[in-house]
Parts: structure tokens; sequence; C-alpha cells
């Protein structure tokens, strides 16, 4: 009978060594759930309207999605629910009154080109959300442009005519319909449109609550804040990425007021306004498209708030989010290269050379 061994069995595995249980659906699933009062505050403020557009739009991507899957024989990725954010953050960029079948349209480019023609979920360049968002501004720019008030009367009774217009029919006039709900002294202007053509500003508290003309998702500001402070409790969103877009935004918008505050617009304002606190705290924080190195996400952040300042006052257009986010999205891995920390050990490349 042989003594036993005394070596020390030694197991080698590969990476990763720390296991969690938050897996892809997980982390999804909560985002959905994080954006459920935006939703729900959006349909309070423009009715059955919006409730459709999301609805088309996460069935437009979900199908889109598993039809992508099928087409390359292999099982349906729809199950980790990352599809489903794209589809509500599609919905909640658009117009109340958008046309549903555009919407539907939407959703199939935001998935299958935006996403799947990358490879899918983990590969994608852009925000798949805001892919779709920039193909609907230029194929259908008067449609994406028309607006409607919020918490119209009978707005949870009857559509906005628009979202029932047929594929490529003449849509009814918005104006008719403002006149029949009895909304006096409504222009069509979104906040950030009245700015940027009349010089009108509008109040903080109702860009606050969200109770002006614009997208679905232009709603309450604590709620998205709230949404945002849910994911980070968990830890399932990047919080210096938001911190970091909304106070390089506020910065360079008082930059512009104290050098002119009759032409410039105070930075509360720019904040509350369009979709800069749903670009923040859902978009921006896109964990495919961002950077990972702690100063990368910072400077991230900063790109994305400049940006939106200089397109909002300096540019054509009266909303520069999209624009801000998918520039970034398309900077982030050289920002990713020129932030890499040193190895612990190692000299900087510039004392190494030296």
């Amino acid at each position: 009978m042989s003594a036993p061994s005394l070596t020390p069995e030694i197991v080698l595995r590969t990476s990763p060594h720390l296991h969690s249980k938050r897996s892809v659906g997980v982390i999804m699933r909560n985002v959905v759930y994080a954006m459920l009062p935006v939703c729900a505050y959006a349909v309070y403020n423009f009715g059955i309207s919006v409730l459709a557009l999301l609805v088309v739009s996460t069935l437009s991507c979900v199908l889109t999605e598993h039809m992508f899957c099928r087409a390359a024989g292999r099982p349906s990725s729809i199950k980790d629910s990352s599809v489903i954010i794209t589809g509500i953050l599609l919905g909640l960029t658009l117009p109340p009154g958008f046309p549903l079948w555009m919407t539907a349209v939407g959703g199939f480019v935001a998935v299958g080109l935006g996403k799947m023609l990358f490879g899918g979920l983990g590969f994608n360049v852009f925000n798949p959300a805001l892919v779709g968002r920039a193909f609907l501004q230029a194929a259908f720019p008067t449609a994406i442009t028309t607006y409607t008030p919020a918490q119209a009367t009978g707005r949870f009774l009857e559509f906005i005519p628009t979202s029932l217009t047929l594929p490529f029919m003449q849509p009814p006039v918005i104006t008719d319909w403002v006149a029949k709900v009895r909304i006096d002294a409504f222009s069509g202007a979104t906040p950030l449109t009245a700015l940027k053509f009349d010089k009108v500003t509008t109040e903080i508290m109702p860009l606050f609550w969200g109770n002006v003309a614009g997208s679905a998702g232009e709603t309450s500001v604590i709620l998205i804040l709230l949404g945002g402070v849910y994911l980070v409790a968990r830890n399932f969103m990047d919080w210096r990425i938001t911190a970091s877009m909304l106070l390089s935004a506020m910065a360079m918008s008082g930059a512009f007021y104290l050098s002119n505050p009759t032409a410039f617009p105070n930075p509360l304002f720019m904040l509350f306004s369009g979709g800069l606190m749903l670009g923040a705290v859902f978009m921006a924080t896109d964990m495919v498209a961002s950077p990972v190195t702690p100063l990368g996400v910072w400077i991230y952040g900063a790109v994305m708030g400049v940006m939106t300042i200089l397109i909002r006052l300096l540019g054509g257009l009266p909303e520069g989010v999209m624009y801000a986010i998918l520039l970034a999205n398309a900077v982030s891995p050289a920002i990713d290269n020129l932030t890499q920390p040193r190895v612990y050990g190692t000299k900087k490349k510039a004392e190494a050379k030296a």
C-alpha cells in the first residue's frame, strides 16, 4: 500500500475568477423597471397615443431582433431584455403623435442597423435607439418635429390624429385637432424650439415636471433622476458618466449665460429642457458604447455635455443630445485607449523613453 502524496493539488482555471448572480438579463430588466415610471408619466401627459407609441416601438424592436437571430441560424436573444430597453428608449425620443407605422420602421432600423449588423448585444458601436431616432429624423423631418400639447382634454379617449396616419398618406393638420380639444395659445413649439427661433424661454417648473410640448420622454425630471438613483444603488449604472455630462452641460451653459444673460438662457433651463436628462441617465450610460477607464468616463461625459450645449446654442438645430451621444459613442474607443491607467510597477511611456 503506497503512502499518500503530500504534494498539494493546484487547480488552474481561466477568468473570470469572481462570479456574480447578476446576469445580463437581470441588469437589463432592472433598467426596464427604472424606466417604467417615466413611461407611465409620459402616458399620463399625452394619453393613449404615447401608450401605443411605446408598444409599437418595443414590439418592432423585439420582432426585428428575433427575425435577425433566426435568419442567422442562432437562438433568439430577446430573453436578455436589452432589446426592450431599445424599444422603450426609441419611443420616448419620439413626438407623442408620431405616426405608428413610422415608429415601426424606426424600430427595425434601430435593431437591424444599430445592433444586429454589428453582431448583436455587446458589439454595437452606437446606442441602437439613437441610431433609429437619427434615421427617422433624416427620413421624416416634418413628422418628427410635429409636437402636441401635454395633458390635452380627452387624451385617454382618443388618439392624436397623426398617430394613425396610414403609410405614405398625408397626415391630418394637427392645428385642427388642437382647436377641437380647446387648447388655447399652443404654437406647436417645444421650449428649445421657442428659444432657438423666437428667443422665448419657458418657466423652470413646467420643464421640471415635463408639462410641456416635446418628445414623449421629455417628462418629469424627478422620475428620471429617481430611476438613475435606483440603478446606481443596484450598481447597474456608472453615475460618473451622468454626473460628468450634466455638470459639463451646466458649466458650458453657465459660461454662455454669464457672457450675455440677455442672449442666452440660464443653466437650469438648459438642464431641464429637451432630452438632456433622459439622455444623461439612460442613453449615455450604455455599457457597451461607453468607456471603462476611470478617467475616460469623465472625459466621455464631458464631451457629451459640452457638445449638447454647443449644438443647442450655436448650431442650426434646437436640440443636440442625440448627436452629442452618437459622436461620443464614435470616439469612445479612442478615449479608452488614451486613458489607460499605468500598470502597477511600470513607468510611463515618457519616462521610459528618457
